[in-house]
């Protein structure tokens, strides 16, 4: 007997043909979920690899043993008399036929079902990225990241103030058309004295940092601020300033206009000054400001507290107003902890008329 009709009698080319197959439905299930439940393409790779190293001892198997009523047996103990040994590559043909047709039903599946969706989903992230990456280029090299300021006073608890001095400098830069300013939720995750700068722009994509620092003790004020060449990590600009507190809005426009002119950037229009009240109004509205931050609803009533002081020394105080009607809003709906729909809309709608 030939070697290939031996092959055919130990049914070893059906069970290659059902592990084949199997492995081809199983291959192609494992594609369509593993990328749902964040595996990498490594995975997938895995899986077709113990499947080919699996094919060898699968063919030794079917070689060495008969499946029988009995179990499995070794080939050379089977009685080829008995009519099961004919019945054993029927039921290996039907198992074939019933893998092949689960592998053209999922194949119909992914391919009018799946696959629209799934090149839907990537054409909308490829246009995204796109678009992204073109508004990013289109700035060039006028890009900024502003981090929070540190806090350098002597009991350290200024924090509300290095950040709303760092926050306020980031509004002004970012009425500037041509310089690409990210935003405070992103910058503001850099936080500390011990930041790397090249690795914080290369994060965010931007080519120059803005840090500093803020000391108060009394009504003496210093602020220095840092512009930094990422790509180099090389200081570009850096200035002190000592200052009593009520100078502090004059500083951050001193701070921005310098920043501009390092950036050579032609400005569009009349830059928008930091709206003006006195400076203990103003320190009161850096602390509403700072715990508007804190999603606890205690903060939010104490919140609503200051921002009624700050609009008692100064009624027409416009980031106070805006302000309240965020503060009034977290406060409001079913669950709200101090007004109803009733009650808070048109207390908002008050404040926004104002």
């Amino acid at each position: 007997m030939s070697f290939f009709a031996e092959l055919k009698r130990r049914n070893v080319l059906r069970v290659a043909a059902a592990y084949v197959v199997a492995a081809w439905l199983v291959i192609q299930v494992v594609e369509t979920i593993f990328p749902a439940f964040g595996f990498s393409d490594a995975a997938i790779r895995i899986v077709v690899i113990v499947f080919s190293i699996c094919l060898v001892p699968i063919l030794v198997l079917a070689w060495v043993f008969e499946l029988t009523p009995e179990g499995l047996k070794l080939d050379k103990d089977v009685d080829r008399s008995q009519p099961y040994t004919s019945q054993t590559g029927k039921r290996i043909d039907r198992i074939i036929m019933v893998l092949l047709a689960l592998g053209i039903s999922f194949f119909a599946f992914d391919k009018f079902l799946l696959d629209p969706a799934r090149d839907a989903t990537r054409e909308m992230a490829a246009e995204q990225r796109g678009r992204a990456q073109g508004l990013v280029q289109s700035y060039g090299d006028k890009s900024i990241a502003v981090l929070p300021f540190v806090d350098l006073s002597p009991a350290a608890d200024q924090s509300y103030f290095s950040d709303g001095i760092a926050e306020e400098l980031l509004n002004l830069l970012a009425n500037i058309r041509e310089l690409r300013v990210i935003s405070r939720s992103s910058a503001f995750r850099y936080r500390g004295d011990d930041i790397h700068i090249p690795t914080v722009a290369e994060e965010l994509n931007v080519a120059y940092v803005l840090e500093g620092s803020v000391r108060k003790a009394g009504d003496e004020l210093r602020i220095t601020a840092q512009l930094i060449d990422a790509r180099a990590d090389a200081h570009v600009w850096s200035e002190t300033y000592d200052r009593q507190l009520r100078d502090v809005f004059e500083i951050q426009d001193e701070i921005s206009q310098a920043i501009v002119d390092e950036l050579q950037i032609q400005l569009l229009g009349v830059r928008r000054s930091a709206d003006r009240t006195d400076p203990e109004t103003y320190a009161l509205y850096l602390q509403a400001l700072h715990l508007l931050q804190v999603e606890e609803g205690s903060s939010q009533i104490a919140v609503e507290e200051l921002l009624h002081q700050v609009l008692e020394r100064d009624p027409d105080y416009v980031p106070a107003l805006n302000l309240m009607v965020g503060a009034i809003f977290r406060m409001t709906g079913d669950f709200g902890i101090k007004y109803s729909l009733d009650e808070g809309i048109p207390l908002m709608r008050r404040y926004v008329d104002r």
